[in-house]
């Protein structure tokens, strides 16, 4: 299979917008799509926030890379345009399967016969919406961390009806983008990352919400007693809470249940979103 150049991120949200732009900074060809104007708007604006970022970050990178990687990306509100000629295309849509389900079968009827389709669902596997997708062999999971540029994991997940043609390419575009791909052998909810990650915080979260602990003290002793440089609170804020609201709003516990409507009533309906608006658990 040939290089994957032209690649189209379906959403500009804050991980979307990250995922275009890590590509866009090692030279690939983007164009990000978002349902209207006034999304695309947000997501030029995402854009253009990392252009210091990566500066920063990438201190071997060429003066201006990060300048030339915004300057260089497509934005688009129509889904034909935007994947007229990808080679891959990377979905970082909200975590609502029925709406996945949607945008997938919308994208089988516009996308070249070329074209990879992988989704970068943290809580979902692929094959419950492979159907839509309508090419089997050519879809699967390449999942992101928040932060890319620093946690730059991808965890590349199949099917078992993958091929281990697209398989072998994403895991190589991973790697010309910058990426440590993570090479997960068969569908596991939550890939290896959050498989580790999410029972963490489930537990911090049922600590806060019965009151054993506060937020602060909770962090504290995970970076104490483990040396890790984040407390579970600090993860929550740069994968955002709109994330973790949805993760919580789907769970079956009452903590589950409690902590989605802390989310909601204390945070979301305040725009206090994690490290992407500034203030979350902590201010930034």
């Amino acid at each position: 299979m040939n290089t994957l150049t032209n690649i189209t991120v379906l959403g500009g949200g804050v991980l979307g917008a990250q995922i275009a732009f890590q590509a866009a900074f090692h030279g690939k060809n983007v164009t990000i799509y978002d349902i209207n104007d006034e999304a695309l708007d947000a997501a030029r604006e995402r854009v253009e926030k990392l252009v210091p970022v990566y500066t920063q970050a990438m201190t071997d990178a060429p003066e201006g890379q990060g300048a030339k990687a915004a300057a260089s990306m497509k934005l688009s509100a129509d889904l034909a345009e935007a994947v007229s000629d990808a080679d891959l295309v990377i979905e970082a849509i909200p975590e609502i399967l029925d709406l996945k389900k949607r945008v997938f079968a919308d994208l089988a009827s516009v996308a070249p016969e070329k074209t990879i389709f992988a989704t970068n669902s943290s809580t979902m596997v692929p094959s419950q919406f492979a159907a839509e997708a309508g090419r089997p062999d050519r879809f699967l999971a390449l999942h992101f961390a928040n932060n890319i540029w620093v946690q730059n994991v991808a965890e590349v997940m199949g099917t078992e009806r993958t091929s281990q043609e697209a398989y072998d390419a994403v895991v190589e575009y991973a790697k010309e983008t910058g990426m440590d791909p993570i090479l997960v052998k068969k569908e596991q909810p939550g890939y290896v990352l959050n498989s580790l990650l999410v029972p963490l915080l489930k537990a911090s979260s049922a600590l806060y919400v019965n009151g054993v602990a506060d937020v602060e003290t909770i962090d504290h002793a995970w970076r104490k007693g483990t040396g890790a440089q984040s407390g579970p609170f600090q993860m929550y804020d740069v994968i955002g809470l709109r994330t973790a609201y949805n993760v919580a709003s789907a769970g079956t516990t009452p903590e589950d249940a409690a902590f989605a409507e802390v989310l909601k009533t204390e945070f979301l309906d305040k725009g206090k979103f994690g490290i992407a608006s500034g203030e979350g658990f902590y201010k930034y």
